[in-house]
This record gives structure tokens, C-alpha cells and sequence, in this order.
């Protein structure tokens, strides 16, 4: 299949092969720049979420290495730390729910090594005094309702700061019934010690400036994505900067902020892209690509450019692709990696949320991961008992 993508005289050849349900791509981009990759569905790693005890379900999926090294595979020795948001608890068969199955706001894994073995991954989640599952992070901060939970966003290991392990907390609340009831409220950092994983009984919880709301009452927040720019964490060329992604608006556009590490949680010390320069004031932030996910992220390709990865449009069949020589962009056009559409079994499946891993990628990879829920949640759950987790797909680059 070829197809033109209608930017100045730069052409796509995209071709798409479908064997055994797994969809295999080899691109092409001619022009001015050139990326070639193939993809295909890494079952291994889909397999290793297929559970029928405990966690049997989750959405989010943000993976960090505890030893801080964010730019590059991890090794047999590392710990990996999976956060989810929402998650299912209980006991499945393969064709239902068994009564008593309860959905939590978040939860965590830990993986030894970068392999998908289920001998080496377990889950964990907190329980209530009366023995049932509950959040491992629920929201304390001032601005907090007791109504309100969080869904995450990603995080990392400040070894070159304080060494603790923050997380973006998305503080949410239901208006409303139905599956998008609810709306973000607030944005929280949550600082944690890694030596307290994985039940994190002790957290600091702190609400931050980083939450956006404008005229057509368009919200926005950052802690979409992080990419943290420093020798200790394995960056090539690094400047010693953490840099945080943002999304806001209907359009899903991208911002994007940085910080030292030593002044990561004083956000007086925060500095925004306003396009041309780095500046304090938060409002003049500019949107450096759009179209993307809440979720997404951030990763440097072998030859040196970044790749961002997200779904198309937040909640698409497509899972895109936009390259930039700057962790600032200008990022290009959109490079169509994975159409999810096999996935959809149900005109009321969604997919959503797609992202790359670092350290669960081989070298001169990306293995990346996307959500499948349904706007009939418990109904669909309940006749597709498996449907609620991460799938991967494996992208390798050449020449």
C-alpha cells in the first residue's frame, strides 16, 4: 500500500502484511529523512498479563527501572517497577468474572530483569481493614475530595537528585454515569522511597501548579511522559535535565517542561517551552505537536532521534509515530506503526494509551504497550474476562 502524506514533497511507503494475527510492517520514509522499521505483536509479553487469580486486569502501564537507568535495556539484575491505573482483583475462568471481583483505581508489579517471565513478575495492591483489594496511591493532598482517586502518570528515579521515585498522580472525580464520567481535577507529584516497594506505605503527596485550564475550559496537565536527560540514567549527549511531557485539549496537544534534578519538586524552578526559549511562565507553554495520547512517551532511537509514540488522537485503532532531532521538537509527521483494529472484537472495545519501554527493549528496539477496555466495562468484562490489559508490540529499526 503506498500512501502520500501531504507535507511539503515527503512521501510514506507503507507496507502491511497480516500472518497468524500477527501484523507485520516494514516502512519506509523518503525525503529529506529516512526511518525503516519492522513490527510485529510480541505475544510473550501480552501472555505474561493473561491472569486468572489476583490481578486479572489493569490500564496505564508505566514501566521504571528502580536503579534509575532509564536509556537503555535493563539487565537480569535490574528491578522494574509496572504501574497500572484502574485494576480488576479477583478470580476469573476463561470464559467470566467470579463474583467478588472488585475494580481499584491503581496498582503495581515488580519484574527482575527486562524477559517476560512470570516467574520473575508479581503484583501487588493494598487491602481495606475488612480484607478487600484497594489503591496502593490514594489521594491526601489539601485540594482533595474523599470522593477523589488518582490514575498515574509516569515516573522515574532522581538518582542524580534527592534518589527518590516520584510519580505524577492525576487527581480524578466521577460527575456522571457512563463510561467517561468523570473529569481530572488536579494534578500531584508523589515522592516515594524505593527501598519502601512495593506496598509504598509511606508516601508525600503534593499537589502541583502543573494542571491547565483555559477559556473554552480545555484542561491540561503534565506527567504524560518523562524523559530524564542525564548520565546516571544512561542518556546519550545529556544535558542533566529532566524533561516532563504535558497533553491538554480536545486536539491532544503536546508541551513540554524541564527542571534540574536537585530542584525537581521546588516548581519555582520549573521552566516551560514557549516555542522558541525556556521560560517561567507556565501560560505562555507552547504546543509542539498535537494529536497525541494522554499517555505516551519519549525514547532515543539508535541514530540518534526521538521517537514519540502515542495512540492517534488519544483513542484510535492507530498507533502513531512522530520523529524530532530535539527533545523540543518540531516532530514530524505521523508514522502509522500498528492498526489495533484486530483487537476490537466488539463495536465496544476502545484502544488507547500507547507508549514504548526502554528498559524492556532490546537493543535497537522498542517494545510498546497499548490499553483495550470498553465503554460497557463490567458487561463486556463479564463475557471476555481477559479483555482488560496490556498487549505489546515489538518495533526493530535498521538502516
Amino acid at each position: 500500500m503506498k500512501k502520500k502524506i501531504g507535507l511539503s514533497v515527503l512521501a510514506v511507503f507503507i507496507t502491511l502484511c497480516y500472518a497468524n494475527a500477527q501484523h507485520k510492517s516494514v516502512v519506509q520514509q523518503l525525503g529529506s529523512e529516512s526511518v525503516g522499521f519492522f513490527v510485529e505483536a510480541d505475544t510473550a509479553w501480552t501472555g505474561l498479563l493473561k491472569r486468572y487469580s489476583g490481578w486479572f486486569g489493569g490500564d496505564g502501564i508505566y514501566t521504571i527501572p528502580l536503579n534509575g537507568v532509564e536509556g537503555g535495556p535493563g539487565k537480569k539484575s535490574d528491578k522494574i517497577l509496572i504501574i497500572f491505573s484502574d485494576t480488576m482483583i479477583g478470580e476469573v475462568t476463561d470464559s467470566t468474572m467470579k463474583p467478588g471481583y472488585k475494580m481499584i483505581h491503581n496498582s503495581v508489579a515488580l519484574l527482575k530483569g527486562n524477559e517476560p517471565n512470570p516467574q520473575n513478575i508479581n503484583f501487588y495492591w493494598s487491602k481495606n481493614k475488612d480484607g478487600s483489594a484497594e489503591s496502593i496511591f490514594i489521594p491526601t493532598t489539601a485540594q482533595t475530595r474523599k470522593s477523589d482517586y488518582y490514575w498515574l502518570g509516569d515516573g522515574f528515579v532522581n538518582t542524580d537528585g534527592n534518589k527518590a521515585l516520584y510519580l505524577f498522580g492525576y487527581r480524578v472525580r466521577n460527575v456522571s454515569e457512563g463510561a467517561f464520567g468523570f473529569n481530572e481535577v488536579g494534578n500531584t507529584l508523589i515522592k516515594l522511597n524505593i527501598a519502601n516497594a512495593p506496598y509504598f506505605t509511606v508516601q508525600e503527596q503534593k499537589d502541583t501548579p502543573f494542571y491547565l485550564t483555559d477559556e473554552k475550559e480545555d484542561i491540561g496537565s503534565f506527567g504524560a511522559g518523562v524523559y530524564v536527560n542525564t548520565k546516571s540514567a544512561g542518556a546519550v549527549n545529556a544535558d542533566g535535565y529532566i524533561y516532563v511531557y504535558g497533553v491538554r485539549g480536545m486536539v491532544k496537544n503536546l508541551m513540554v517542561a524541564r527542571v534540574l534534578p536537585k530542584n525537581f519538586d521546588d516548581y519555582s524552578q520549573w521552566r516551560f517551552w514557549d516555542g522558541m526559549q525556556w521560560v517561567s511562565d507556565m501560560s505562555k507553554v507552547a504546543d509542539i505537536t498535537n494529536h497525541v495520547s494522554n499517555e505516551l512517551s519519549v525514547s532515543r532511537l539508535p541514530d540518534g532521534r526521538y521517537a514519540l509514540i502515542f495512540q492517534v488522537d488519544g483513542m484510535s485503532p492507530t498507533i502513531g509515530m512522530r520523529l524530532s532531532d530535539n527533545l523540543t521538537g518540531p516532530f514530524g509527521p505521523v508514522i502509522k506503526l500498528w492498526d489495533c483494529k484486530p483487537d476490537l472484537l466488539e463495536n465496544t472495545f476502545v484502544v488507547y494509551n500507547a507508549k514504548a519501554h526502554p528498559s524492556l527493549s532490546k537493543p535497537g528496539e522498542l517494545l510498546i504497550s497499548y490499553n483495550i477496555n470498553s465503554v460497557e466495562f463490567i458487561k463486556d468484562l463479564q463475557k471476555h474476562p481477559h479483555l482488560y490489559r496490556p498487549r505489546f508490540i515489538r518495533v526493530k529499526f535498521f538502516k
